[in-house]
């Protein structure tokens, strides 16, 4: 089968797994892995080979481009600790833990307790399984109303991670191949590698957006953005550069610097479309190949060592994440205690770390085993943390209810009142002006103060249980819109020379530290500015 025709057909099912499953309101990816199994298994067509090079010259600049484009990077700054926190020393301790404790417990397993793995192979292993890659879980929480910040770090945390566990996957490997390396020199080679992909970011993240400033042409744009995207990747590979931070990096520039200084509204959204529309494709065939490559009979012969490893890869994030959170929990950074759970149970991994696997030499020790290994705990993340997140999630109040009806409802039919209100302002201005046909203003006048009341009346007809859940959605967005007008003020003053460095770092810092716990905690603010009301209402008069 000519490998065009393949890529067709994956296409097809990739569009009738989607429809199957917002009908089952099952996630996405886990309704791919599971159609690539069963094509798989039934051998209907030849799919192309999930290879090395495949992913990382195909799939994995694109992906990783797409999410950083859309990744706002004060955001970023302003949850550093956290995000940086979790996705560099985090990654690092979670694959020791994995090793260590993967080697611990399958010695107890019986029939396999001789399995005799060098604990240079157990590290490549733990690095292999170290990034994340929660993509169903992102789709999940956008859709289900959850904490912005919550999801944000997710997505942030996975993405930075896939660059982290890519270099320490190459340092880990020369390690278990014989090569002497100390551990000054790691920590130099790992800086280096990272360090040498940021600024090729840079580099070619601000060429594209200098570029993107001098055209105003949406194509050209588009094109542009492609090329910062694979060329970043490439062109730090080249150099031996981390590929995945240099891309990164380039996204973050051209989403944060290039399309708001040089891209017109429009050609903005013809540029958000183009990128959303290439992370679903890109994430419908690597999924789907996923599952074509995954071989039950292969993972059964071997199924309670794929248990140890599911076990201690799921230790291992638990001791980062609760760990991180400890340490956060006396900083402006502090993570609520209930998201610890959530941000656990959402480290599900994915087609990287099975190429990562499929990437070693042929002569590697328990080469066979590792990939198996992997494939096996990808397979599990994906079910079990995939299928139980969300109901585990609402569960533990962090998102909203499954259907979210009412609050869209409401949503919906306020902004009708809104807009109808609008209309009959401008009907109002243009009769004013004169220059207009009277009965065509009053039929426009009509529809629109029918429009209104039809709007009105069906916002008095619904559900109130969810007032509460409206009244804290419209606090925290309007907190947050006036706490961004203050950081904008103080840096105005700063350039200004009304404040000085010290008074400005210090002012910002506040700000976003109630960004940060308006995002987090909208509840306990808008306690807080109650309870600061409360007693001058208390007050009496004489």
């Amino acid at each position: 089968m000519m490998p065009e025709t393949a890529v067709l057909y994956l296409f097809v099912v990739a569009s009738l797994l989607s429809v199957l499953a917002n009908r089952f309101h099952i996630p996405y990816t886990v309704a791919l892995v599971l159609g690539g199994l069963v094509l798989g298994a039934l051998h209907l067509f030849q799919a192309p080979v999930l290879t090395h090079d495949l992913v990382f010259t195909l799939f994995l600049p694109g992906l990783v481009f797409e999410s950083a484009y859309h990744l706002s990077s004060g955001a970023l700054w302003r949850d550093r600790l956290a995000i940086f926190g979790l996705a560099v020393p985090g990654v690092f301790i979670s694959m020791i833990v994995t090793a260590f404790v993967f080697l611990w417990i399958s010695q107890y397993l019986p029939d396999l307790s001789k399995l005799a793995m060098p604990i240079s192979v157990a590290l490549v292993f733990g690095a292999a399984v170290a990034a994340t890659d929660p993509i169903s879980v992102i789709s999940m929480f956008r859709k289900l109303r959850a904490p912005a910040r919550l999801t944000f770090m997710i997505e942030s945390e996975s993405l930075l991670n896939d660059g982290t566990a890519i270099v320490f996957f190459s340092l880990f490997l020369a390690l278990a191949e014989g090569k002497t390396v100390s551990a000054s020199a790691l920590g130099i080679q790992f800086f280096a590698v990272v360090g040498g992909g940021a600024l090729v970011g840079v580099v070619i993240g601000w060429l594209s957006s200098e570029v993107i400033k001098r055209v105003n042409d949406g194509m050209v744009e588009i094109t542009i953005t492609i090329l910062a995207a694979y060329g970043s990747f490439l062109a730090a590979m080249q150099l031996d550069y981390s590929g995945v931070i240099s891309t990164v990096v380039a996204g973050l520039i051209c989403g944060n610097y290039g399309a708001k200084q040089g891209m017109t509204a429009s050609v903005k959204m013809a540029v958000d479309t183009f990128w959303e529309y290439i992370g679903f494709a890109l994430n419908s065939l690597i999924f789907l190949l996923v599952g074509f490559t995954i071989h039950l009979p292969d993972l059964l012969g071997i199924w309670p060592l794929i248990l140890a490893a599911y076990v201690a890869i799921t230790m291992a994030r638990a001791a980062v994440i609760y760990g991180m959170s400890g340490l956060l929990s006396r900083t402006r950074a502090r993570i609520p205690f209930v998201w610890n759970f959530v941000l656990v149970w959402g480290g599900i991994r994915g087609a990287l770390s099975m190429v990562l696997t499929l990437s070693l030499p042929h002569d590697f020790p328990h080469r066979s085993l590792l990939i198996n290994l992997v494939f096996g705990v990808v397979l599990l993340t994906i079910l079990i943390q995939g299928l139980s997140i969300s109901p585990l999630a609402r569960a533990l109040k962090v998102l909203g209810s499954s259907s979210g009806q009412s609050s869209q409802d409401f949503e919906m039919q306020r902004m009708r009142v809104v807009l109808a209100q609008i209309g009959n302002h401008e009907i109002g201005r243009l009769r004013q002006e004169g220059l207009r046909d009277v009965h065509a203003l009053d039929l426009l006048a009509t529809y629109y103060q029918q429009e209104q009341e039809d709007a009105e009346k069906k916002l008095a007809g619904l559900d109130k249980r969810d007032d509460k859940l409206v009244l804290q959605g419209d606090f925290s967005r309007l907190y947050r819109r006036l706490l961004l007008k203050e950081k904008r003020k103080i840096l105005d003053a700063r350039n200004e020379g009304l404040l000085s460095e010290a008074s400005n770092d210090q002012m910002l810092a506040d700000i976003d530290a109630n960004l940060l716990e308006i995002e987090s905690q909208p509840e306990a603010v808008m306690e807080r500015l109650s309870a600061i009301q409360k007693p001058a209402e208390e007050v009496s008069p004489g």
